[in-house]
């Protein structure tokens, strides 16, 4: 056992011994020996415990040992302390883990709020959970920036039982109307103790089971971004990204759209209809309504692909108004200067005024898929590139099919909106806008 662990044996039976383990307050937590505090922003972990480099998780902490001799010859077998527990309907073990007496998690763990409302509030959810069976009573607050403040103030948390999560909402009132970024932390106290972040149990059968550590944090970015006036917008998932979360904390009226309900749909209701990341490649009904699509940009709405992986799908599914080929060509640099090849067009004019100030602190990357040949109805609207490589034209495409807009981008605006940048927020306003600018 580790130190300050105790046990005592209760009995033995023929080849089984049961013992009583007792854990003491202060027992070390079980978690990764690595951490990123913002993985939105963090590509290389920080290692906690250089001991174990090389190994994907620390060795567990409870280890049982059957000492034995045959012939005289002595020897011990060593096995994890493990614990059953009940995962889609199947019985699933892992090692003893130990973890805090509470976890707390803000949801979501980025919010983005507009300036222009006239009084920007945000709704902070603060989920709390326990592991054991009788947790004792706490208060939850919020630390929040200076002049910022919460509706309640704090909030009492009783009655909470094992495997039951229960959330807490707070409404938070910025201290005045100037973009920027702020931190809102949850505090949880009890018991004279604090507790200030959240933990998930991440399993699966083929890579066994490890607890996840993230801190109470909400991460707000104030933007400055101006929305269309009347538009709604149908938002159909691909492989799963928080852009449309993104866009209806900002303020627009956004929809999802259920792929199983994409044929019977009507899609004249929609001004945009998006189409989340890598839609054609994990979405079989987009590509089988992809005539819809085409049908209702001809009509006059505004369509917005954004990129998809399976290239070779892509181009023979010819899924695009006019020709294009889709190529793995990528910009991986996120500084990489960016070019407005099409500086009058509307894209970058309503309702917000894009300048070369929006395309910096991006993260991780510029884009990636673009397309590297398209049709002259085509015209590419930004291009950058990687340092020593040829510019790219073909992260941001836009045409004119029938009486609507077909806009293809494989600027990677998943990444870059939920981590909250400022000119990433207000171009793809610009972008779900466009065929909508006032005449």
């Amino acid at each position: 056992l580790p130190s300050g662990w105790k046990k005592t044996e209760l009995r033995h039976d023929g080849n089984s011994t049961t013992f009583r383990v007792s854990v003491p307050a202060n027992a070390q937590i079980t978690r990764p020996y690595w951490h990123r505090n913002d993985p939105a922003i963090e590509s290389v972990n920080t290692i906690d415990e250089p001991q174990f480099a090389t190994l994907p998780l620390a060795p567990p902490q409870v280890l049982a040992h059957a000492y034995y001799s045959i012939a005289g010859e002595p020897g011990v077998v060593h096995t994890p302390v493990v614990v059953k527990f009940e995962q889609d309907t199947k019985e699933r073990e892992m090692a003893l883990a130990v973890t805090p007496l509470f976890s707390v998690l803000l949801n979501p763990a980025e919010q983005v709020v507009s300036t222009n409302n006239t009084s920007p509030s945000s709704n902070v959810t603060v989920r709390v959970a326990s592991n054991v069976a009788s947790a004792p009573r706490a208060i939850l607050h919020l630390n929040l920036p200076g002049g910022w403040r919460s509706e309640p103030k704090e909030q009492k948390v009783e009655r909470l039982t094992r495997d039951k999560n229960q959330d807490y909402v707070f409404q938070v009132f910025p201290a005045d109307h100037k973009p920027g970024k702020a931190e809102i932390h949850a505090v949880l106290e009890a018991n004279g103790k604090k507790y200030s972040e959240g933990y998930t149990l991440v399993t699966r059968a083929d890579i066994g089971s490890a607890y996840y550590y993230q801190p109470a944090i909400q991460r707000v970015s104030l933007v400055d971004v101006k929305l269309p006036q009347h538009l709604r917008v149908g938002y159909v998932m691909g492989a799963g990204d928080d852009i449309s979360t993104v866009l209806s904390q900002v303020g627009l009226d956004v929809a999802l759209i259920p792929t199983e309900k994409l044929s019977n749909e009507d899609l004249s209701q929609y001004g945009t209809i998006v189409l989340g990341i890598r839609a054609y490649d994990t979405q079989k009904e987009v590509a089988d309504n992809n005539k819809k699509l085409l049908d209702y940009v001809s009509n006059g709405g505004t369509l917005v692909v954004q990129y998809n992986a399976d290239t070779s799908g892509f181009n023979e599914g010819h899924f695009t108004p006019y020709s294009t080929e889709l190529s793995r060509s990528r910009v991986t640099v996120e500084e990489a200067p960016v070019k407005i090849l099409a500086p009058g067009d509307g894209i970058f004019h309503y309702p917000n005024e894009i300048t070369q100030d929006d395309f910096k602190n991006w993260v991780q990357e510029r884009g990636l898929y673009f397309m590297d040949h398209w049709d002259d109805h085509f015209k590419p609207l930004l291009a950058c590139n990687d340092p020593g490589e040829s510019p790219q034209e073909g992260g941001m495409l836009r045409a004119q099919y029938g009486k609507g807009t077909y806009i293809y981008t494989g600027y990677s605006f998943f990444r870059q909106l939920p981590a909250g940048v400022s000119g990433a927020v207000r171009l793809f306003v610009n972008i779900v806008s466009a065929g909508h600018e006032p005449q």
